[in-house]
């Protein structure tokens, strides 16, 4: 429901967070249950092979995919498009058939979402037609420590956020769990925060006062996250090719932030997602999206594509 009254303006959700924080998994439960009924989905991912936009495609009313370049910046002239193309097909509507009030947008891991709030504000059209509802960012707990201490970006977008969705809380102890929630709560006092267990909402429980993680001064960046694919060769199976990305993670998991893609297999199109040294649970996909099979996404620093297929096929034809 919106915080604002109705002044025939789209309403825009900006949905955030870091890299595997499951922005994915909770969007696609909040449309199961029909929290975003008849929104318009814009999907920004920062690699050229997009994945997610054919996760939520059966439960979104319509799914808009803006891929190679995150939302705040690179891509920033593409989502600028998409929501003057959105406002347009909104202002030419009868007043009593205008069915698409809502969008939502899901961001890049490696997007700042008040960069994004700042574009809109400033552009003269969109200006008049859009208003942004609230900015929802979910923060990994399993690895918000190390996020938190070492990315610049994953501390300026819970200092953007008006709801903070705490995620894979169930994987951490509660003093942890106390420890993120006071660093959460310090980085952004005003915020709403809530917890989430695969998408689904979860009370969190009676938590002891713990003073917040010791967050040092981020100087500089460092050398930048950027996204790389990877064509998976026909004759390496999906054996090997888990052999490989297990030992892989297990080697530079710390350079390699997020990987993501679909592999196929004679069950089907399989997800593929990691966060650092992290493999979450292959999950089956729909035929479809088998079109995009055996293409997998490396975000992460410290390394070259031809380094990683190098790597693959050197271990692949051991």
């Amino acid at each position: 429901m919106s915080r604002f009254p109705d002044d025939g303006r789209l309403r825009l959700t900006i949905l955030g967070g870091y890299l595997g924080s499951g922005k994915t998994t909770w969007l696609r439960h909040q449309l199961f249950e029909g929290v975003f009924r008849g929104a318009h989905i814009l999907v920004n991912e920062a690699a050229e092979t997009p994945v997610d936009d054919t996760l939520l495609a059966s439960q979104a009313a319509s799914v808009t995919m803006l891929a190679g370049g995150c939302a705040c910046c690179t891509g920033k002239d593409d989502l600028v498009a998409a929501l003057r193309m959105l406002s347009d097909s909104q202002s030419r509507k009868r007043t009593d058939d205008r069915s698409t009030r809502r969008i939502v947008l899901e961001t890049s891991g490696l997007a700042d979402p008040a960069a994004i709030l700042d574009a809109i504000q400033k552009d003269s059209v969109l200006v008049h037609h859009i208003r942004v509802d609230e900015i929802v960012v979910l923060v990994d707990a399993l690895n918000a420590a190390d996020q938190l201490r070492t990315e610049y970006l994953g501390r300026a977008q819970i200092e953007a956020a008006d709801r903070i969705i705490l995620t894979k809380v169930d994987l951490v102890p509660d003093p942890t769990l106390a420890t993120v929630l006071a660093t959460v709560r310090k980085l952004n006092p005003a915020a709403k925060i809530e917890a989430a267990v695969k998408g689904q909402e979860f009370a969190l429980p009676d938590l002891p006062e713990v003073p917040p993680y010791n967050l040092p001064r981020i100087k500089d960046a460092g050398e930048a996250i950027a996204p790389t694919r990877i064509d998976i060769p026909d004759d390496v199976d999906w054996a090997g090719f888990s052999v490989w990305l297990s030992a892989l993670l297990y080697a530079r998991g710390d350079d390699l932030v997020r990987v993501k893609g679909v592999f196929e297999t004679p069950a089907g199109p399989l997800l593929i997602q990691a966060v650092r040294k992290s493999v979450q649970p292959p999950e089956l996909l729909p035929p479809e999206a088998g079109q995009r099979q055996n293409q997998i996404v490396f975000i992460g620093r410290g390394y070259t594509g031809d380094e990683l297929r190098r790597s693959l096929n050197y271990f692949a034809r051991c």
